[in-house]
């Protein structure tokens, strides 16, 4: 394979992972549906002169990227000895992990209880429990971290309410980083070398996990963190915020602050336009995320040297976005319709310059819990009447 040459094609086609001579067991089979995902060539309109970047279509796992950790979590929990066979997983979540972890305690026979808020979409909470979870729904907010932390306290009730009971954690599981150590892989193979990597922040899950890996590969790689306006995972104040997937109003212990060159935040119309922009020109899309990921991702096609190669993770698909990101009325309501974004990022020289509201970017990185007193944003710029903040810490995902 020539270094200029992937050896996934521009068509997108997903390549087939070898089988065993015997059928396995049909559980075991569905874990084998996760991985080997596509990548997609990214280019015009976002693009232009043969410039572009790689995408890697995590939507076309069964559930998202999330099936890649929660599959992971549960198997190395198992085998520690801290989720006994036939017990409940219980966690929190916006609905991708829950997803995953609906399809890990199919495969490996446990009850699935997922928490969640009123955020997430009605066709999520249908299709979560049509794959057998128990969908529990906090009604308030916390006066300080929001939907969020409601949903975690909610957690710690419902464990002890079950005795035996096993919590992922995936804030600060690291399991949850190194469940992507595949991931990367994948990447390498099929691009051969990646100069930039491009990754949402949620809970810090893949971007740590497939940085680490790449890193190692490749020692010069650039890591670009993309997080929303609103989100305290940076810096910034923590405010309601519309768009789910990534983003957090709190402080996840899988963020690897030290493995990010830059990173740069999107406002939510930015990333609608950007979606739809993939629908029409790709045939490929999918939610906030990989809205906000390929505006970033284009914009460093444009502006870096023309040989560099751009890696992109696009973490779902746009099915579970119907109702929102592909909804006139929801976009035009929410003063989503605006047009296209700025040509180029809004520039600020620390996290904590100042509070920003569109595109923009910091090549100064640092863990906020790690400055002096004082000097983080804390979660208690939160809203107390938070009843519009659709905020998550997932998928990576937030």
């Amino acid at each position: 394979m020539r270094p200029d040459q992937p050896s996934t094609n521009e068509s997108s086609q997903m390549s087939t992972p070898a089988h065993a001579a015997t059928t396995p067991p049909t559980r075991n089979a569905l874990s084998g549906l996760v991985g080997n995902t596509p990548l997609l060539r990214v280019a015009e309109p976002f693009t232009q002169d043969g410039r572009g970047f790689w995408a890697k279509l995590e939507g076309f796992n069964p559930g998202g990227i999330k099936d890649r950790p929660a599959l992971h979590m549960v198997e190395r929990a198992r085998a520690r000895g801290d989720l006994r066979p036939g017990a409940r997983i219980i966690e929190s979540t916006s609905g991708t992990l829950g997803l995953g972890l609906a399809l890990a305690g199919m495969v490996h026979g446990h009850p699935v209880t997922l928490v969640t808020d009123p955020g997430l979409e009605m066709s999520m909470t249908r299709l979560l429990a049509a794959y057998g979870a128990q969908v529990n729904l906090v009604s308030e907010p916390h006066p300080t971290g929001g939907w969020q932390e409601a949903r975690r306290e909610r957690v710690k009730q419902l464990t002890a309410q079950h005795p035996g009971s096993w919590c992922p954690d995936q804030y600060n599981n690291p399991d949850n980083t190194t469940a992507y150590t595949p991931l990367a892989l994948e990447l390498a193979a099929d691009l051969g070398h990646i100069d930039v990597l491009v990754c949402s922040v949620g809970t810090g899950g893949h971007s740590a996990g497939v940085s680490r890996v790449l890193r190692q590969l490749y020692p010069g790689l650039t890591v670009v963190g993309v997080d929303t306006v609103g989100s305290t995972i940076f810096g910034q104040p923590a405010r309601p915020r519309l768009m789910r997937g990534l983003g957090s109003s709190i402080y996840p212990r899988n963020v690897a602050y030290g493995n990010f060159d830059e990173i740069h935040w999107v406002a939510p119309a930015e990333a609608v336009w950007t979606c739809r922009q993939l629908a029409a020109s790709h045939y490929a899309t999918g939610g906030w995320s990989v809205g906000a990921v390929a505006l970033v991702a284009g914009w460093l096609a444009r502006t870096l040297p023309g040989d560099a190669r751009i890696a992109a993770v696009f973490p779902d698909g746009p099915q579970r976005y119907l109702g929102t990101v592909y909804d006139d009325d929801y976009c035009a309501a929410h003063g989503l319709l605006e047009g296209p974004p700025p040509l180029e990022p809004e520039v600020v020289g620390r996290a904590d310059e100042k509070e920003v509201s569109r595109w923009t970017r910091c090549t100064t990185v640092v863990d906020p819990l790690t400055l002096p007193a004082g000097t983080a944003q804390t979660e208690d710029v939160l809203p107390a009447d938070a009843s519009t903040s659709q905020d998550e810490a997932e998928d990576e995902r937030r």
